[in-house]
């Protein structure tokens, strides 16, 4: 066993390199990834993620709508303006799809579209029939995802067909897709439950030989749809569930490219984030994600955390403007109405939020000790601190520190917001107060205690 011997510094090593706090902690790779495929090994190198082109899809306006009442056509104009400016002029947030069934999503659709921006480009959704495609015609989109099931449980149970008959209807929409020059995105439903060698292998193949002339933006992408959450990620895990073997299949045995290739996951299993952000590691290049995970069942990828995760793989913004995720949470929380959880990552209520009084003592001392990353520059959201019996007088202070916008020297000491200290701990030990101490509470002891400092405060 090696031995370490403990090194003396005089300087904290802070790995920087890595965690550089103006943004969200970096993810570096030393080493390629192995994975044994048909008894051979086969290496992915996930560094490739700095040079590829991946970037984040959006479902927000079509899945997220199947866990939630209708958005208005406001509603998803606002929104979808919103996404272009997240994702930036590089389009990061590269596409959005939308129904086009009732006389709404269709409104919304010319609505969106007479914004002229560049970026999400806007998609529509068809189940694979003549008459769904119809709409696509009709509404003069460039491209359209449809649904082509792979699963044998959605082939024979749901849709009463044999291989053959299913395979043979989801071509002949493509075909007439191609025709009409539009480009299909097949959305291989139940991927993870599905025949890879025995149906989607051959269904995938056939598509590649119908456009083999075609160029490449014309060419069919393919949508790796993991409906129930079975997909994992985890080196060597037998098909159908092995997310790496999947796409090295479709990449290598099939020839589909990393910018024709789409994960669409679902979180019945909690893993719903890290699954589409190692599809980006090991080799396509777009993940299908919604706003805030809402989507049918337990939801999609969080666009927003796919956003973070790009400019961490990436090591910068390219263009993301990530306090936007911060405007659409108070969008959707104040004008839409859709509940987040408090603690929900980067857009709930109290994400940054200490009640311990350890971690309120840190924040006062240095704020990268216990938040994230610089969360006021980036999200537009300061750590805070929620004030209980478990504070103390740490988290007392920063709370009147950050209420009177003192900095540095400025600041009060521990010493100085005592008295409102005292006060909290007689709600609790005297009126046996089981509840957070409220913002407007604190204000009137702020008010009371330092009153000059106070009218200042609110002169700013």
């Amino acid at each position: 066993m090696k031995e370490y011997p403990l090194i003396h510094v005089q300087e904290p090593n802070l790995i920087k390199d890595t965690f550089p706090y103006a943004l969200p902690p970096l993810i570096r790779f030393e080493n390629e990834i192995s994975e044994i495929i048909d008894g051979k090994q086969v290496h992915f190198d996930p560094r490739s993620v700095v040079d590829r082109d991946i970037h984040i899809t959006d479902t927000t306006f079509r899945d997220g709508q199947q866990s939630r009442p209708p958005y208005t056509k406001e509603q998803m104009v606002k929104t979808y303006e919103m996404l272009s400016r997240l994702g930036g002029p590089h389009g990061v947030i590269r596409q959005t799809e939308f129904f086009l069934y009732t006389q709404n999503d269709r409104d919304t659709v010319d609505a969106c579209r007479n914004l002229g921006l560049k970026y999400p480009e806007i998609t529509g959704w068809i189940r694979a029939n003549k008459a769904d495609f119809r709409l696509v015609k009709e509404m003069e989109l460039k491209e359209t995802g449809m649904l082509t099931s792979a699963s044998d449980y959605h082939i024979f149970y749901k849709q009463n067909q044999t291989r053959q008959e299913a395979m043979d209807q989801y071509c002949e929409v493509v075909e007439a897709a191609l025709e009409a020059g539009i480009r299909p995105r097949c959305h291989l439903e139940d991927v993870t439950r599905a025949d890879i060698k025995g149906f989607v292998l051959p269904f995938v193949q056939r598509l590649e030989k119908m456009t083999a002339n075609m160029p490449e933006n014309m060419k069919v992408k393919i949508r790796l749809c993991d409906t129930m959450g079975f997909g994992i990620s985890y080196p060597n895990v037998a098909e159908p569930r092995s997310i790496p073997k999947l796409i090295y299949r479709m990449r290598e045995e099939c020839g589909v490219s990393a910018q024709r290739l789409e994960w669409h996951g679902h979180n019945d299993f909690h893993k719903v984030h890290i699954n589409g952000a190692s599809c980006w590691v090991y080799g396509l290049n777009a993940v299908n994600t919604t706003l805030f995970g809402f989507g049918e069942r337990t939801g999609n990828p969080p666009l927003e955390s796919a956003v973070i995760e790009y400019v961490a793989l990436k090591g910068g913004l390219n263009g993301v403007n990530l306090a936007v995720i911060t405007e659409i949470a108070d969008y959707f929380t104040k004008v839409i109405g859709a509940p987040i959880p408090y603690n929900y990552p980067f857009v709930g209520k109290d994400f940054n939020t200490t009640r311990a009084g350890i971690h309120a003592g840190g924040l006062r001392r240095n704020e990268e000790i216990y938040n994230i990353f610089d969360t006021t520059a980036l999200l537009n959201r300061s750590p805070r601190v929620a004030i209980t019996d478990k504070s103390g007088t740490d988290g007392v202070a920063l709370w009147v520190n950050d209420f009177l916008g003192l900095k540095g020297e400025q600041q009060l000491t521990v010493m100085k917001v005592a008295k409102i200290q005292r006060w909290v701990m007689d709600q609790y030990e005297k009126e046996k107060r089981l509840t957070t101490i409220s913002d407007e509470e604190l204000e009137e002891q702020v008010k009371l205690h330092f009153p000059d400092l106070y009218e200042k405060a609110r002169k700013k």
